[in-house]
């Protein structure tokens, strides 16, 4: 059947692709390189990833004729286009086992009601017994239901236990459940920064008591983890590749099963980021190399074990406090991402969960939400595989790959993941990228809408969002990762204002050439408003003069010179004088008189290569405001 439908859309292509004239790469980019009248191509047009490799300005089917994937059909190894011929997701929300398991057992049905097939429980350590697990599940129909179970590593083995004999004790056929035992031998290694020895030891243990549940998976890898603390995409997915490897070279040594059979028991729970295209090609990618792996393993692996288990989990490391509901916008994306990808399932978080744990019911109803939009309206789970045979995201694939592939060599040549973790490398390589991921955004080089760009000048923190804890995870032993998230620092600058019981009021002194002092006024409120300023914007004075009578009627604080480049030589220096530096005087720009400006005793500039972070953290200190105490 699919040899007979590919021979017709073969025929169809011919049929369309005849009626018009072949064009070389070459005579694309003549007229390319005429366009740009002399710029250089890779300079102007050609992307440099974080990832290490180029992004071409446009992509054709000579760019993926050799790949090895390209004819790949969905379901078939090395599974690039989906571990199935279908692409319908589980909606995963997850819930926090506390109390009465009655409660928890009707808000179950009221999910399932409510669209969600997939649930994480997280197990409260008084909460892991047979007794609670058949509480939950006390007339769930598990045809309908993946289950998933999360409790603290030293009770991953009594969860496993207490799942079995639960489902047992409700009925449930063992042979037919679907769902996890979360053990994850490396989350206290890399989030606590506590060496551990003995998780081969644990892994094994776990492994067999989860022996009964046929269909569940029980040794984890929550990648998410890694996005959380700023890791870029082929981190992610080259840590993951080896946290799975090492567990299954490990765990198969001592506990005598195959690496199959090991790797059957893996599942991957994976962060999305904000990169669309190149998340869709991080997920494809995922379940191509794993497969690889596995079968070079073990050449008799079973196609349940070289097909990876992925859910992805909405990430934290891009969300915000301040404009918080532009978070659902990035959740919307990220789910999209994931879904064209084909994952196992899909948790969107709430949109305010990093504040609010747990989200509320508005939140969380709006969360899962998001997927059945993407399911009952726009019909994302009716096709497989929709990116499959794009030239653009053929090509993200394969290079993500390859980068993904070179760093989980590397760890492998150094002695695998559990090694490198237990040593702090594995967390540093990773803070490193956040570093270096804050310092972009400090500069606007990646920008966060409503946080570092774009904010929203009046809104006030709120109860919850005034008392976030942005400090940084010190570790136990050794380093642990970093999880302050992207938009951390700029929170900070604007909570400090909020303690402080100070609003600094900015006045635009805007004169000269009406285009360029509009421009530098709404260039200016947005550099100040990141600090939740006061903005005085002003349509423009005849004289310098004026303006400063002008500011010092408002009360101002700082007046910032907006005008052309040309004009600065003149009205700088008057405005340096007229204000008698009562107050600090910004020019709004870098204009080429900058250093005869401050010869003159100028002092603050703000322009596109400014650290915003930076200036703002100054200017937060000439005006008085001290850091937030502990944070």
């Amino acid at each position: 059947m699919y040899a007979h439908r590919s021979m017709i859309m073969k025929e169809k292509k011919e049929k369309l692709f005849n009626e018009f004239p072949p064009i070389s790469n070459e005579e694309w980019m003549e007229v390319v390189t005429k366009d740009l009248k002399g710029a250089p191509f890779e300079k102007k047009l050609v992307w440099r990833t974080k990832e290490g490799f180029n992004v071409q300005p446009f992509y054709r089917a000579e760019d993926i004729k050799d790949l090895p994937t390209k004819d790949v059909l969905p379901g078939e190894y090395p599974y690039v286009r989906g571990t199935k011929a279908d692409n319908r997701w589980l909606v995963r929300q997850d819930m926090a086992v506390l109390g009465n398991t009655r409660d928890h057992n009707a808000e179950i049905k009221d999910l399932m009601a409510h669209g969600v097939t997939s649930i994480g429980f997280h197990f409260n350590d008084d909460q892991v017994n047979a007794e609670t697990v058949k509480g939950l599940l006390e007339g769930i129909d598990l045809d309908q239901l993946e289950v998933n179970f999360y409790a603290r590593r030293d009770l991953a083995v009594q969860m496993a236990e207490a799942v079995t004999e639960g489902l047992k004790a409700s009925g449930a056929d063992l042979a037919k459940v679907r769902g996890s035992i979360c053990f994850n031998p490396f989350r206290r290694v890399l989030g606590k920064g506590e060496k551990w020895a003995n998780w081969v030891e644990t892994s094994v243990a776990v492994l067999k008591a989860a022996e009964p549940l046929q269909q569940f998976t029980c040794l984890t890898f929550q990648s998410t983890d890694l996005v959380n603390a700023g890791a870029y995409i082929y981190q992610e997915l080259g840590y993951a590749l080896a946290a799975g490897a090492d567990i299954i070279a490990q765990v198969s040594e001592k506990s005598g099963k195959s690496a199959s059979e090991v790797a059957e028991r893996i599942r991957f729970d994976m962060g999305i980021g904000s990169n669309y295209f190149m998340e869709i090609a991080k997920f494809r990618a995922m379940r191509w190399l794993w497969a690889l792996i596995v079968k070079a393993n073990d050449q008799n692996a079973s196609d349940r074990a070289a097909k990876a288990v992925v859910h992805a989990e909405t990430g934290k490391w891009n969300k915000s406090i301040y404009d918080a509901y532009v978070n659902l916008l990035r959740t919307m994306t990220e789910t999209m991402s994931a879904t064209i990808a084909g994952v196992h399932s899909v948790t969107v978080n709430p949109f305010d969960k990093h504040y609010n744990p747990g989200g509320s019911d508005f939140s969380r109803r709006i969360a899962r939400n998001q997927q059945l939009l993407l399911k009952e309206e726009s019909h994302f789970d009716k096709v497989v595989d929709p990116a499959g045979g794009s030239y653009y995201i053929e090509h993200l694939t394969q290079a993500i790959a390859e980068q993904a592939w070179k760093l989980f060599l590397e760890v492998d040549e150094q002695g695998g993941f559990g090694k490198l973790a237990n040593e702090g490398k594995i967390q540093e390589a990773v803070n490193a990228s956040n570093e270096a991921r804050h310092q972009a955004i400090a500069t606007r080089r990646e920008n966060i809408l409503g946080t570092n760009i774009f904010p929203n000048f009046t809104e006030k923190a709120t109860e919850e969002t005034r008392n976030i804890d942005n400090s940084k995870v010190e570790g136990v032993e050794i380093t642990a990762l970093d999880n302050r998230r992207g938009a951390s620092d700029f929170e900070e600058l604007r909570l400090a204002t909020e303690a402080s019981g100070k609003t600094p009021t900015v006045f635009m002194l805007t004169i000269g050439n009406l285009a360029m002092r509009l421009a530098r006024s709404q260039f200016s409120s947005n550099f100040f408003g990141v600090a939740g300023y006061k903005l005085i914007d002003n349509l423009g004075f005849d004289t310098v003069k004026e303006g400063v009578e002008a500011a010092r009627k408002a009360n101002a604080d700082i007046v910032v010179l907006c005008s052309s480049d040309d004009e600065y030589a003149e009205y700088a220096p008057q405005a340096f004088d007229e204000l008698k530096g009562d107050m600090p005087l910004v020019v709004a720009g870098a204009p080429a008189c900058m250093d005869e400006l401050k010869a003159k005793g100028i002092e603050h500039f703000v322009h596109v290569k400014s650290n915003v972070l930076e200036t703002m953290q100054t200017f937060n200190q000439l005006m008085g405001i001290e850091p937030r105490s502990g944070k």
